[in-house]
């Protein structure tokens, strides 16, 4: 059985294709970790949310949670909204582990992938 989750979270849109390379990125790394469960989760406009997500988890025993949020930057949802959405949810689930890590793009890896496609477009 599943014991640790992996919650991939981003901002969430109107139009739903803007969810494609989530579920794309939700997908490979899954395939890469098939003993944690990867999830999606979203701040708003799409479901299912993060709080949402939380709670299916620990209903399902699943209490090592760690989220990783999918933003370039970490701007105001990263460093007001998500830390009031994990201390909450800490709250609501103290038998839970909530491990938040870096937004994706303030990561050295994550940036140079980036640039190292930036630089690829000007063959």
């Amino acid at each position: 059985m599943t014991q640790r989750a992996l919650i991939l979270f981003a901002h969430g849109a109107r139009a739903e294709s803007w969810a494609a390379p989530f579920e794309r990125l939700r997908d490979l790394t899954q395939a890469r970790e098939p003993g944690v469960r990867v999830q999606l989760a979203y701040l708003e406009l799409m479901s299912p949310r993060l709080p949402d997500v939380v709670a299916a988890l620990v209903a399902d025993g699943i209490v090592d949670i760690t989220v990783v949020p999918v933003f370039l930057g970490q701007g105001g949802h990263v460093l007001r909204d998500l830390p009031l959405m994990i201390d909450e949810l800490r709250i609501a689930y103290p038998q839970a582990v909530l491990k938040v890590v870096e937004a994706a793009g303030e990561n050295a890896a994550v940036l140079n992938a980036l640039s190292d496609y930036c630089v690829g477009a000007l063959s």
